[in-house]
């Protein structure tokens, strides 16, 4: 069985989150697609660096994914959170009880922000939940409420990336040996 990924890229995206995860699945042969949430597949991230999408999300608006990755990065989010498809792509996917797994401030400001939590606990970066009412914030570094699936931040992205692939192959022996070749925690 094959298992297909996309990552939705926005002007402002936070380019390690995404790069990481995209690494991480590919290591583990996940298919995972950049679409650009925007009309040029040339997408500027948070610090300015320029990323190729692999398709434009108006060209992917019918597939089905088995995960829909939201990095974070404030500006980025943000247009995330305006765009129509994007919103209209997270509730396709939710209906069909894909995993929706945003990262950072996707969580709040892109699933909250559009009353898509619809009450799921989530985690996000700092205290960006206070803004708003939907779903319920959980001080955890990965939260999985059913379909849902949510990523502190950047410090935690090989965690996220690494648990989503658990959770797509359910092959934890084979996930958990890529995790000890290209990363480990240092002791303390």
């Amino acid at each position: 069985m094959s298992v297909k990924a996309a990552i939705l890229l926005a002007e402002g995206f936070e380019e390690a989150e995404a790069v990481i995860v995209i690494d991480v699945l590919r290591r583990l042969d996940i298919t995972i697609e950049t679409l650009a949430c925007q009309p040029s597949r040339q997408v500027n991230s948070y610090h300015h660096i320029v990323m190729q999408a692999d398709a434009l999300l108006s060209e992917r608006a019918d597939t089905l994914y088995d995960a829909i990755i939201l990095p974070g990065g404030p500006d980025g989010t943000v247009n995330l959170a305006a765009n129509p498809q994007v919103i209209a792509m997270i509730k396709q996917h939710d209906q069909q009880q894909k995993l929706i797994c945003p990262l950072c401030s996707a969580g709040a400001r892109v699933l909250a922000g559009n009353q898509l939590l619809k009450g799921r606990r989530y985690v996000c970066s700092g205290d960006l939940w206070q803004q708003y009412d939907d779903g319920v914030y959980v001080d955890a570094i990965i939260v999985e409420d059913g379909n849902l699936f949510s990523g502190q931040g950047l410090g935690v992205a090989f965690d996220f990336a690494f648990a989503i692939a658990k959770r797509l192959t359910g092959d934890t022996e084979r996930v958990d040996f890529q995790a000890r070749h290209i990363y480990h925690a240092t002791a303390g």
